[in-house]
Parts: C-alpha cells; sequence; structure tokens
C-alpha cells in the first residue's frame, strides 16, 4: 500500500516545502551544491533494540511509587495479579505493534500507523499535541525526577533546594540532547549501559527479597487476597496506573528504519525485553513485601529507598544512583525515539521541512531532537507538569487503541499485505477493546481533567486546516519560511534525506 505524500496537497513553495534534496544551499545562493546521499542507517542490532525497550519502560516508578495499583486494588495478592495481566496486556499490544513495525517498515510509531489507516487528520493530531505538550512535559517530569536522586546523596539530613534540582535536570535535559544529536551509535551504546544499570538496581532489590523469602519473611503474603475493599472504580483504576509503569514497549516502532533486519529483529527485541520487565516488575513487587507491609507501602514516598535503608545498610546510599541513572535512561530512550516521530512527520508534511533534514557528517535528524529542548526547558520552569500530563494522558492511550485497531482493518482491507509477523485477532481485538475503555472511563471517573485534555487535544484540528490544508497563505509568510528554513539548513548543516520510503 503506498499513500500520497500529505505535502503533495500543498502548493509550491508553501510553508512545508524546502529545496531540493540531498543539497546544503549556499548563503544567497538559489542553486545549492551537490552533496552525497544522506540517509539515516540502521544501526539498531537486537541488543540495542532490546535496550531501548527496557532502558525507556523502567524508569523511577517502579522504584519510587508503585503503591498506585494497591491503594486501588486493596490487597497485596490483587496487586501483584494486575501487575502480571498488566504486564500480559503490555505484551500484547507490543506484539500487536511487531506486526504493524513488519508489515509497514516506517518509522514513526503510533503516528505512521494512524497516518496509513485513518488518514492524515488523526495522526496530525496525534502528533500536534506530542510535539507541544505530551513529550516535552513527560520529558521534563522524568528528568526532574533524575535531578532530585543524582542529588540526594549529597543532601541527606536536609531538604533539596528546588532550583538546585532544576539546574541539575536542565543539564541533563541539554546532555541526553546532545548525544542525540551527534551519534546514533553512542547513544545506542550508553542506552545498552543504562539498561544494565536499571537491571542492576531491579536485581539490588529483588536478591535481598528472595533471601528473605528464604528465610521465611512471608507474614505479610498470609491472606494475601485480604484487605480494606477497594472501590469498585479502584481495579480499572489499578490497571491504569500499572499499564502507564509498562509504557514504552512501543518505542523501537518509532525507529524501524533504522533496525538491522526489522522483520526478525523487531519482534524479537519486543518478546524478550517484555519478558524481562514483567517478570522483574512482578518480583520487585514481591520483594517490596517481604520487608514492608502493604500499610508502610502506602505511606512511603520512594519504596526503592524505604526497602533498602531495612535491608542494605550503607549500601542503600547507591540506590538513589541507580534510579537517577534509570531515569537518564528513560530520558535518552524517550528522546532518541520520539525525534523520529517528529522527523516522520515532517517527512509526510505534517511538521516544518527542517525537522525531516539530517546532518551531512553525523547522519542523525539533528533538528527533530533540538526542537524538544526550548519545549522542555519551557515545561520545566512552569507550573505543575504532572497535572498536565493528566490531562492529556487520556489521548496516549486513545491513539494508541485506535493504532491496534487500525490493525485489525488492514487485516480485512489489505489481506495480500506482506506479513512477516502475525498475531492471532483476539490479541489486537482484547488490546485496542482495553485502551478504549480505559479512555472511556476517564471520562466517567475524572470528566474535568479528561475535558481539559480534550480540549488541548481538538485545537489540532484548526491547526491542520490552518497549516497544512489552507495552500493561499500570503507570499511574504511563504518568503520568510523558505529563507527561515535555509537559514537552519546552512546553520545545523543538515539537508533532506535522499531516499524514497515506501511501503
Amino acid at each position: 500500500m503506498v499513500r500520497k505524500p500529505v505535502v503533495s496537497t500543498i502548493s509550491n513553495g508553501g510553508y512545508l516545502q524546502g529545496n531540493a534534496k540531498g543539497k546544503l544551499p549556499a548563503m544567497g545562493s538559489k542553486e545549492p551544491p551537490e552533496q552525497e546521499k544522506v540517509v539515516l542507517k540502521k544501526k539498531i542490532t537486537l541488543l540495542r533494540g532490546i535496550s531501548i525497550i527496557i532502558g525507556t519502560i523502567i524508569g523511577a516508578g517502579i522504584f519510587i511509587s508503585p503503591k498506585g495499583v494497591l491503594q486501588n486494588t486493596g490487597s497485596v495478592g490483587m496487586s501483584l495479579v494486575i501487575w502480571t495481566a498488566c504486564g500480559v496486556l503490555s505484551l500484547f499490544g507490543a506484539l500487536s505493534y511487531a506486526e504493524l513495525g513488519t508489515s509497514i517498515k516506517k518509522s514513526g510509531g503510533h503516528y505512521t500507523y494512524i497516518l496509513e489507516v485513518f488518514g492524515p487528520l488523526p495522526a496530525f493530531v496525534r502528533v500536534w499535541v506530542e510535539l507541544l505538550v505530551i513529550r516535552p512535559a513527560a520529558t521534563a517530569v522524568i528528568s526532574l525526577a533524575f535531578g532530585r536522586y543524582i542529588l540526594e546523596p549529597f543532601f541527606i539530613h536536609c531538604e533539596i533546594p528546588e532550583l538546585a534540582v532544576k539546574l541539575i535536570t536542565a543539564v541533563g535535559i541539554t546532555v541526553v540532547m546532545v548525544l542525540n544529536s551527534m551519534s546514533v551509535s553512542w547513544s545506542a551504546r550508553i542506552q545498552i549501559f543504562l539498561t544494565f544499570c536499571k537491571l542492576t538496581a531491579i536485581l539490588i532489590i529483588i536478591v535481598p527479597g528472595v533471601m528473605q523469602l528464604i528465610k521465611g519473611h512471608t507474614q505479610h503474603f498470609k491472606d494475601a487476597f485480604s484487605g480494606r475493599d477497594a472501590n469498585i472504580m479502584g481495579l480499572p483504576l489499578a490497571f491504569y496506573y500499572g499499564m502507564y509503569a509498562y509504557a514504552g514497549w512501543f518505542y523501537l516502532n518509532f525507529v524501524t528504519e533504522e533496525v538491522e533486519n526489522p522483520e526478525k529483529t523487531v519482534p524479537l527485541a519486543i518478546c524478550i525485553s517484555m519478558a524481562i520487565v514483567t517478570a522483574g516488575y512482578v518480583l520487585t513487587n514481591v520483594a517490596y513485601f517481604t520487608t514492608i507491609s502493604a500499610e508502610e507501602l502506602l505511606l512511603s514516598n520512594a519504596v526503592a529507598v524505604t526497602f533498602s535503608e531495612r535491608l542494605l545498610g550503607n549500601f542503600s546510599l547507591a540506590v538513589p544512583i541507580f534510579v537517577a541513572l534509570s531515569c537518564f535512561g528513560s530520558m535518552n530512550g524517550g528522546v532518541f525515539a520520539v525525534s523520529r516521530l517528529f522527523y516522520v512527520a515532517s517527512r509526510e508534511g505534517h511538521l516544518p521541512e527542517i525537522l525531516s533534514m539530517i546532518h551531512v557528517r553525523k547522519h542523525t535528524p539533528l533538528p527533530a531532537v533540538i526542537v524538544l529542548h526550548p519545549l522542555t526547558m519551557i515545561m520545566l520552569f512552569s507550573g505543575d507538569l504532572n497535572s498536565l500530563l493528566n490531562f492529556l494522558s487520556f489521548a496516549r492511550w486513545l491513539f494508541i487503541g485506535l493504532a491496534v485497531a487500525g490493525l485489525i482493518y488492514l487485516r480485512y482491507k489489505c489481506p495480500d499485505m506482506h506479513r512477516p509477523f502475525k498475531v492471532p485477532l483476539f490479541i489486537p481485538a482484547l488490546f485496542s477493546f482495553t485502551c478504549l475503555f480505559m479512555v472511556a472511563l476517564s471520562l466517567y471517573s475524572d470528566p474535568f481533567s479528561t475535558g481539559i485534555g480534550f480540549v488541548i487535544t481538538l485545537t489540532g484540528v484548526p491547526a491542520y486546516y490552518l497549516f497544512i490544508i489552507w495552500d493561499k497563505k500570503p507570499t511574504w509568510f511563504r518568503r520568510m519560511s523558505d529563507k527561515i528554513t535555509r537559514t537552519l539548513q546552512i546553520i545545523l548543516e543538515v539537508v533532506p534525506e535522499e531516499d524514497c520510503h515506501e511501503l
């Protein structure tokens, strides 16, 4: 299935169009010199693919605040069931994305699949909200956790100054952006190292927990399914918390075009990663309950720190460092993957053309990476980020649910499409139903926050018609846009990719 590029609907010289491909314009010259072919290289191996998925999924949540699941289930046993069920459901979603990623061999993840199945308008709305709000806010939140925990060993007996946290956070964000701008290989290598750090941190919790079980510390597992009665709305909300902790399994699909042998690498990386993460999450929660009661866990703001202080003595100081490294890995993996979403959206004509250009020597999507930096900094020094994410959390599951539902549609619409990897239909059906159910639940349980998020998302509709469909923009606007694009090309040393991306 070949789709006519969206950019072709815009008249010559329009807002999203630019110079001939593969050329770096000279200042003041209309005819840019020829350059050698510039493309994104296939540098994502199986190990690097696994590190992207695991390294992005495992952030601060499993170490700091797993109490959302327990709070909404009411018992230790049911919380462990939910953690396991969320892992299985996330695996279902990941397997569905594996089929989509091996059938539609284009980077971009949710955006690309929605674009191919449902058309340009919902795809544009998806990338509009992702670029302006969701990704900068999400990056700022995980970066703040990095800043706070990297400083904790230096402020053991006092509160960490908020300004110090934000300053070290800003440094961390800048380092991640520079790293992803300079080299795909180095970014991937560091992600592998950080993934091993994350798994080491989990093992630091799991191993003492298993030793506690061997010693007979099972008192918190007696009558595991008894406890306070959970609200009837609690189980779906607990499921939501669990799914949020597993979020990140879709990031490898954002970089499909850079994966070596994607038909085999993508499904294998997804299956291995989800098995490791699910086992690690469940065993980590089991380890917590060998030492901490359900009541104590609900009162703790940093469960891993509470656990380590009781069992590890002075070595507990290492836990905040590992949590910080875990957060840094999530920052790095998220920026690496989401920059490709912006790159693909620009290539399809949904974002300014400069974002689909590649550095002539480093072969990285430099503009698509650095566009996140000012937006993230604005979010970092603005108001309540968590509230903003709550407003828009439903949008993530709505569009992921739509993307997986698109898999079912493609089965019937394009039965002869080449599918190297194929899942039983009940897997995408169950997953998409669950995602859409969670969206409907959020409308019922928190109509105010969800309503605000819905309104913010809908702003993408007039933006689509203003920036994409309307092709009678003033001449001065077209000329200014072209001049800005050429100037940025020269400053950043980037050119459009010389490659034809077909389905």
